[in-house]
Formats: structure tokens, C-alpha cells, sequence
């Protein structure tokens, strides 16, 4: 795939492009690419850049980029706002992280840190074809049975 790295990126991480950590790793990390520390208080949330622009379109065919938390936000006091982030096949601008500060104190960000990750992920596209006044959905077993309707 091919991908755009800011001067940000290459000053605060380096030329190390995004990679995989492991074999069995299936997202890559995205860094903080902020020049100082950003404070957050608790409850507060902030757009950090991730100096990672991608060419997701270009590079693979219906396919969506989609921005997690690593596993040890949560123990760290943040996590992402959104708790995901879509990166669209057409956007092609810098990915932002909405970082929220999930603890009872105040948390600090520093340049290079390890946010979030993101994996790349087949999308289905169907064909939407609207069903006329006579026509009725498929009859199943659960049919319009909302939250908690299958625990009975």
C-alpha cells in the first residue's frame, strides 16, 4: 500500500514506515506525531495527528481502514473518543486520533507514543433494491425481535 508520512512522522518516529510487530500482528501501530506533551484532564478529548496519510483506494479494492485502540489503552487512562475511526478507500488525508482521557486524573501525551492501531478490512458492498408494498423481508425465527429478544 502506498502511504505518505509527514515531516512530523520522520522527525518524531523516524523513517520506520508502519509495519506489522509480529507475524501474527494484524494491525499496525499509529504514533502521536505532536512536537510537545498534550495534557489531557479527565473527561477531555483531542485530535492528535498520526503524520500517516494512506492510499487505500489505489492500493486495494474495497477496502476500509479501520482505527482501534491498542489492548493497553485501557489500562493507560485513553482510548479513542470514537472508540473506532473509519479511514475510507477515498480519504487521503492525514489520519487524526480522537484521544480521550478515560481516567479520574489528568494523562499526558508524548511525541511517538503508541495510540492506536489500524487494520485493513474487506468491505461488502450489496445492491440495494427497495421491496414494494407486497413484497415482505425474509421470515425467520427472530424476525423484528429487538435487544435482549433472543436471552428469553
Amino acid at each position: 500500500m502506498k502511504i505518505k508520512l509527514t515531516e512530523a512522522y520522520k522527525r518524531i518516529v523516524g523513517d520506520k514506515i508502519p509495519s506489522y510487530a509480529t507475524i501474527g500482528s494484524c494491525g499496525v501501530d499509529m504514533y502521536a506525531c505532536i512536537d510537545e506533551p498534550v495534557t489531557l484532564t479527565r473527561g477531555q478529548s483531542r485530535l492528535i495527528p498520526s503524520g500517516v496519510h494512506f492510499d487505500i483506494m489505489n492500493s486495494m479494492n474495497n477496502v476500509v481502514g479501520v482505527l482501534v485502540p491498542r489492548s493497553s489503552t485501557g489500562s493507560k487512562g485513553y482510548s479513542l473518543a470514537n472508540t473506532i475511526g473509519v479511514i475510507d478507500s477515498d480519504y487521503t488525508g492525514e489520519v487524526l486520533m480522537n484521544i480521550q482521557n478515560t481516567s479520574l486524573e489528568s494523562i499526558t501525551i508524548e511525541p511517538g507514543m503508541r495510540l492506536a492501531q489500524v487494520i485493513f478490512m474487506p468491505v461488502l458492498k450489496p445492491r440495494f433494491v427497495e421491496l414494494t408494498d407486497e413484497e415482505e423481508l425474509t421470515i425467520t425465527q427472530r424476525g423484528a425481535g429487538g435487544f435482549g429478544s433472543t436471552g428469553k
